[in-house]
């Protein structure tokens, strides 16, 4: 079959729709995990496990579909993911309980596992460094405005038409994401791994790659970025609610928020980062992001207070998402940069896990300054990690200086 013939900006909208699709069918499940569970007779304590189930099954299967992009390419593994995760969206038309729900969600991480990092990769091989910034600034806007319009449209249409229809749509997205993907983006012509790939070459390679200094550091500042989020992220509507009496309108409205600081400033920051370096804005956004952060519990008296700090709070996490995760790409060869986004995103969905099972016990039993306190904290650490652990590639992409041999591209050969 020919090579698709596409553009930069056709490219860019497909992975775009891909993480808009992706993202929303995640999101929406918070919203209405209680008609879910009205609908299909499931008790309180089982709900969580539907999210639970799914996030396992993510970090699980990116681990494994990372050296396999990297084998068969990233066209394929988009193809792959999007395919999959289309025919687990529309299985949820045959869910009648609890057990049904489950292996729907199960099937669904497995295919967000798939095209963990498979976006990002894709703008790594499509893209020159000095572009990337800004590719990655547009196509991860794609989750913000899932927040701003996937959202609220799914809620309307599960009040409506049951818990279902949200599923649907995201599957018409998703179908029509693998349609462009098959027709309109072409494979990039870069180096794939060689050799045989079983389990014991993956595995060895990912020891080899966080035994390289500079890997092991860009990981664990990925983890403690999302730890810090998690932290102070998942109990602030709670917060919100006991102090101020928020309603659930009021907190919707706050995430609105949160998404249109994020489709503002992700590409914004991409794009200034191509111009003066990915390290800067990462460690300018953390320890702005941290002040934020510690100011929480005393600035916020009024409610519309809020809405202010949590719009300059997504402005700051957008501005280091797009800009680090564009640093990372060029931080391995061509035929390694799956294994390593994939790696990186299975650590911030465990990063995510860890804050957000640390934040119930710490609200409860120190307030919600404490969280606010270690997530500043994290942000800190994720700031301090980047500054002194993590080299800043060169516009060409190449490693700086100081940057330690690189690892085998193929296990089979080291």
């Amino acid at each position: 079959m020919n090579q698709p013939k596409a553009s930069p900006g056709i490219i860019i909208f497909a992975l775009w729709l891909l993480v808009f699709s992706a993202s929303s069918q995640i999101m929406i499940i918070t919203p209405i995990l209680p008609q879910i569970g009205e609908e299909l007779g499931i008790g309180e304590s089982a709900l969580g496990t539907l999210v639970s189930a799914y996030a396992i099954m993510v970090g699980l299967c990116a681990i494994a579909a990372g050296p396999v992009s990297d084998k068969i390419g990233r066209r394929r593994i988009l193809l792959l993911g999007t395919g999959v995760m289309t025919g687990a969206l529309l299985l949820h038309h045959f869910v009648a309980g609890y057990y049904s729900f489950l292996a729907v969600r199960v099937a669904a991480g497995a295919a967000g596992g798939i095209l963990s990092g498979s976006a990002v990769s894709y703008i790594g091989d499509y893209f020159p460094y000095n572009r990337r910034g800004w590719a990655t600034g547009w196509v991860m806007s794609g989750m913000a405005f899932g927040q701003i319009a996937g959202i609220p449209l799914g809620i309307v249409l599960a009040g409506t038409y049951g818990f279902k229809a949200p599923f649907y749509l995201f599957a018409v997205a998703m179908a029509a994401t693998f349609v462009m993907i098959w027709f309109r983006v072409p494979q990039p012509d870069v180096q794939r791994s060689v050799g045989r790939l079983t389990v014991a070459s993956a595995v060895k390679n990912y020891r080899l790659m966080l035994s390289q200094g500079e890997i092991a550091a860009a990981a664990l500042a990925y983890f403690t970025m999302f730890l810090g989020v998690s932290l102070f992220v998942v109990y602030l509507p709670y917060w919100l609610e006991q102090s101020l009496g928020a309603t659930p309108n009021a907190i919707a409205s706050l995430f609105v928020v949160g998404g249109i600081a994020n489709v503002l400033t992700g590409p914004k920051a991409g794009k200034l980062s191509d111009r003066i370096g990915r390290k800067r804005i990462v460690i300018l956004s953390c320890i702005g992001l941290s002040v934020v952060m510690l100011l929480t519990t005393v600035l916020v008296r009024e409610l519309w207070v809020a809405y202010v700090l949590y719009f300059v709070t997504m402005v700051l996490v957008a501005m280091r998402l797009s800009p680090f995760s564009a640093l990372l790409t060029a931080l391995v060869s061509d035929e390694r940069r799956g294994t390593l986004m994939s790696m990186t995103i299975a650590l911030g969905q465990v990063g995510f896990a860890v804050g957000a099972a640390m934040a119930g016990p710490l609200y409860s039993r120190f307030g919600y300054g404490s969280n606010t306190v270690l997530g500043a904290s994290a942000v800190l650490i994720m700031a301090g990690i980047v500054a002194y652990l993590v080299p800043e590639p060169n516009p060409q992409g190449a490693p700086s200086p100081n940057r330690t041999a690189d690892v085998p591209a193929d296990p089979a050969r080291a």
